[in-house]
């Protein structure tokens, strides 16, 4: 949408003002995590912004598949290119040494593993969003949102950046409350809370809250808490040897049934067929 309001800015009517290339280390389509086969228009070449999205498997692994892709960051950040981090997407850029010294922020679950990993770079956990020398990292989906409309009015100007925002982020933007409320919610989904008291601690009534929140997010708010749980479940159930039961807990469930039947509604699939076919899938 930028590219096509910037576009018209430009005189150039209907026409993209940018080209937008979605690539792969080899050139090849990708298998994503969820099993969907992505086609890519071509293998990493030349730049302006490079937009390195989250990842699900093991980052080391990814280093070794794909060892193109640590040279290729360096050069294009060399050459001027503005490059992009989404969460666990930051890690490619800590590992080619961009990041040394400089500020950097991740998803909150990988702190720690960040931290232990790259000790050269300061980590900041209090911010959702950093900006050092062309180097810029998300901390989740949603700042992520905040970071590619601050790209837009660096590219394209402060009229299509509100334009943008007001068309597509309307409710995020409008509803300030509710997206500390997520934020809130991504670290501490495990919890054990009441939705009446989060509405409460916000200045809100129940009422007033669940109707704000599906507004803001095209969702309900426990519906939206089930997600975020069941997404993290999937990693632990993809990426450790955890019992089912340990799960469970750790995304806050106390009865493993219950997570079990929770895990099949959403993905149509029990947890242990879940972890069978993802490991089938890698095998």
């Amino acid at each position: 949408m930028a590219s096509l309001r910037y576009g018209k800015q430009l005189g150039q009517g209907l026409t993209p003002a940018f080209e937008t290339r979605l690539v792969s280390p080899d050139g090849k389509p990708v298998c994503s995590f969820s099993n969907v086969m992505l086609p890519v228009d071509g293998a990493l070449e030349d730049t302006d912004v490079i937009i390195l999205p989250a990842f699900w498997d093991d980052f080391e692994t990814l280093c070794q598949r794909y060892p193109q892709i640590l040279p290729w960051l360096r050069q294009q950040h060399a050459r001027g290119a503005v490059l992009c981090g989404e969460a666990t997407g930051v890690f490619w850029l800590a590992e080619a040494g961009l990041l040394d010294g400089k500020e950097a922020t991740t998803y909150w679950r990988f702190f720690n593993a960040f931290s232990e990993r790259f000790p050269k770079v300061q980590l900041n956990q209090d911010k959702h969003l950093t900006d050092a020398d062309n180097l810029y990292c998300a901390g989740g989906t949603t700042s992520a949102c905040d970071l590619y409309i601050y790209l837009i009015e660096r590219f394209c100007g402060a009229n299509v950046a509100q334009a943008v925002a007001r068309d597509i982020l309307y409710e995020v933007q409008q509803d300030v409350i509710i997206l500390q409320i997520q934020h809130w919610l991504e670290e501490h989904f495990a919890d054990k809370f009441r939705f009446e008291d989060v509405a409460r601690e916000h200045g809100m009534s129940i009422r007033n809250f669940m109707r704000r929140f599906q507004t803001a997010t095209g969702d309900k708010p426990l519906h939206y808490l089930q997600r975020l749980r069941i997404e993290t479940a999937k990693g632990l159930l993809s990426g450790t040897r955890k019992s089912i039961k340990t799960i469970s807990y750790e995304v806050g469930y106390d009865d493993a049934s219950f997570f079990a039947r929770l895990f099949r509604q959403h993905t149509e699939l029990s947890p242990n067929q879940y972890r069978q076919q993802f490991h089938q899938q890698a095998a």
